[in-house]
């Protein structure tokens, strides 16, 4: 049984008091397993500079974070929000020093939409003070409330990963089209992989004017990440690059990359 009514007054209630959370949402335009390789790198820089992480993986279709690291299928906010488990038993943390949850799917009502969104809410509380990051898809047809499981993920920093082929830039545009068509005109993070930083500054100067001029979006460079044989290996040990190889320029990145989201957050254009 849930340690928690996930009554909609209850929710309120634990969203609106205490300190407001830091909550990051990624999509990508890139295959679904480079994006999973991204975030767990990611997290575990910012565990690495002090900062306590959450991964919550809400995704349905892509190969997600949880499925990465092996801890899929063993319980989710769904089910906390129809009181088979308590939220403890579905937080999991991973060698890399983080936590991981996931969000589940196959929602069967509007009512268990609504639980779903206040387990995640309270989720949210109880992770104040860390960085909860979720490994997210932004479902084009057939998708309901918003094309987020979660109302919370619409009103969260996005960023939009994508990396230096045409077929992604092209998808990573016609993404972040469809978000300010959903979620109206606001800032949206680009994070560029698999890419040296004068080849980020192009993908994100292009994407940026044509955001600008066509869409009337301001788009916000969170940095770039290179192609570096190293997050294979690491990946490949079960590790973190910036553990298993601190040296190596994908780590050297990724904490940059760090420091950058742990700072105030996207509120206006930046350059690469």
């Amino acid at each position: 049984m849930a340690s928690f009514d996930f009554d909609q007054a209850e929710g309120l209630r634990r969203m609106l008091s205490g300190p407001k959370p830091r909550i990051v949402t990624f999509l990508s335009a890139t295959p679904s397993d480079d994006k999973g390789a991204m975030l767990v790198n990611l997290a575990a820089s910012l565990v690495q500079s002090g900062h306590d992480v959450v991964i919550v993986d809400a995704c349905e279709y892509d190969y997600g974070v949880a499925r990465r690291l092996g801890v899929d299928g063993r319980g989710n906010l769904l089910g906390v929000a129809r009181q088979e488990c308590a939220l403890n038993q579905v937080m999991h943390q991973v060698p890399q020093g983080f936590s991981v949850v996931e969000m589940g799917h196959g929602v069967r009502s509007q009512d268990e939409a609504r639980r779903l969104s206040n387990a995640f809410d309270v989720l949210v509380k109880q992770s104040a003070g860390s960085i909860v990051i979720v490994d997210g898809e932004f479902l084009e047809h057939g998708a309901q409330y918003d094309s987020f499981p979660v109302a919370a993920m619409a009103g969260s920093e996005i960023v939009v990963q994508v990396s230096t082929g045409a077929t992604s830039i092209t998808n990573a545009y016609a993404l972040v089209k469809r978000l300010a068509q959903h979620l109206g005109r606001r800032p949206f993070g680009i994070l560029v992989t698999g890419a040296s930083e004068a080849e980020a500054k192009v993908v994100y100067d292009n994407m940026s004017s044509a955001a600008t001029r066509y869409l009337a979006v301001t788009l916000s460079s969170m940095g770039s990440v290179p192609a570096d044989e190293y997050l294979q290996r690491a990946a490949r040990l079960g590790r973190a690059v910036v553990d298993a190889f601190p040296l190596a320029g994908a780590s050297v990145a990724f904490r940059r990359l760090a420091g950058r989201f742990a700072g105030a957050g996207m509120q206006q254009g930046r350059a690469a």
